[in-house]
Formats: C-alpha cells, sequence, structure tokens
C-alpha cells in the first residue's frame, strides 16, 4: 500500500531561530503599523493567515480593515524571510535528512507531501535554504491554500490523487508534526499521526493529543520508518 507521509514544516523538519517571526512582524508593522500583542499570540501550529489575523484583530483592527493589506503583508514577509534567512542560520533537526532519503529509496512505497501553515513561497524559501528542498516534497497543502489549519489535509490529499490517479485510504496517510494542531488535522480526517516534540511542546504535552506514535526526535530513523509504514 503507498503512503502518503505529510510533513509540517517549523518544529518538525527545521528551526528558523526566530528569523521568520521577525520578518513576519516586521512586515506587520511596515504594512499596518503595529505588530499587535505579538508575546499573547502564540505561532506554532497555525496558518500565517489566522496568525496575521489574530495579531490584527488584537491589536484592535476590525475584520473588514485587515484584507486590504494582505497582498503587500505576503510580499514584504517574504522579502524579509529572504534577508533575515540568509543571515540567520536554519537548523535541520536530527534525523531528518536521512529520513527524508530513506522513504525516497523505496522505490515508490510511499510520496513525500508537506502539510503546513507556511505560505507556499514560505515554504520553498525555508526548505531550500536548510538544503533540504522544497521540490523533494511531490505535493502539499499551505496557509496559502486556506487560512484554517483542518482544511488542509483534504487540500493535500485531494492534490495527491490528482496527481497520481491513485486514491489514499485512510489508512494509507500519514501526518508528522510537533504540534497539537497537527495531530488533530489528522484526526479531523481519519487518519495516522505521528507527533514528534522538537517544536514547542514536549512528549508530555503531545501524549495526551492521542497521536498514533510519539517521538523526541527524527533521530531514529528505523522506528519512525516502522511508525509510517506499519
Amino acid at each position: 500500500m503507498r503512503r502518503l507521509v505529510l510533513f509540517d514544516i517549523d518544529g518538525t523538519l527545521l528551526t528558523t531561530e526566530g528569523a521568520a517571526k521577525r520578518a513576519f512582524l516586521d512586515a506587520m508593522l511596515e504594512v499596518y503599523g503595529t505588530t499587535g500583542p505579538r508575546e499573547r499570540v502564540p505561532f506554532s501550529g497555525k496558518t500565517d493567515p489566522q496568525i496575521a489575523r489574530e495579531l490584527l484583530t488584537a491589536a484592535g483592527l476590525a475584520e473588514e480593515e485587515i484584507p486590504a493589506g494582505l497582498p503587500a503583508l505576503w510580499e514584504g514577509y517574504l522579502a524579509n524571510l529572504e534577508r533575515e534567512i540568509a543571515s540567520t542560520p536554519v537548523t535541520v533537526f536530527p534525523g531528518v535528512l536521512p529520513l527524508l532519503d530513506r522513504i525516497e529509496e523505496m522505490n515508490g512505497r510511499a510520496t513525500l507531501g508537506l502539510l503546513t501553515g507556511n505560505l507556499e513561497g514560505g515554504a520553498r524559501l525555508k526548505l531550500d535554504t536548510a538544503g533540504i528542498g522544497f521540490d523533494r516534497f511531490t505535493v502539499g497543502a499551505y496557509g496559502s491554500d486556506h487560512a484554517e489549519r483542518p482544511s488542509l489535509p483534504a487540500i493535500a490529499v485531494q492534490r495527491a490523487e490528482e496527481r497520481f490517479g491513485h486514491r489514499f485510504t485512510k489508512k494509507s496517510i500519514v501526518i508528522i508534526g510537533d504540534t497539537p494542531a497537527d495531530i488533530s488535522c489528522g484526526e479531523s480526517l481519519g487518519v495516522r499521526t505521528i507527533a514528534v516534540a522538537t517544536g514547542s511542546f514536549t512528549p508530555e504535552q503531545l501524549a495526551p493529543c492521542g497521536p498514533d506514535h510519539l517521538f523526541p526526535s527524527l533521530a531514529d530513523t528505523e522506528a519512525v520508518l516502522r511508525a509510517i509504514f506499519d
């Protein structure tokens, strides 16, 4: 059975060491004149549009005041991000590259995909700068596709099925991420989930969310592969 393996990016595959957050907030300040209450609004597990909306409404903007500035916000954010990550090392987490390499070597047993709140352009910048490579992921769903993260898994699956002309059953789909939101995304589709505690959440915080498998990192390649192909 061919697997569709959908990876989150930030906190799962890599960290930008704060560069992405700085780029995002700087763009908000440039476009809207405020960063909102950034200390009170967590970024983890959310789409970029959701983060922007939460920060701006918390800063006092009405919902109808937000959309007009979004094209400039995304353009500014991506320009800032490219500059920031050119000077701030992007760290790839242990085991990520060996795991991706092994999956690719499995002669069509799995399709690599992305399931992330990043804008597609942001995902490309981060993965290419990190040396992981955006293009090794065949399909994806992004924050630029939908502001609500629970809507993204169905988009990714539809794209994979259209590309390959093959129906992926629930048992064949695996979502890998570092936040409760990643786990709930899997639950929304009824697919399997693997949680990894390399982001903002500890194993103790992730376990009650009910992932099918939970790892401290992706460093144990064989164990993670067993979880994917079990």
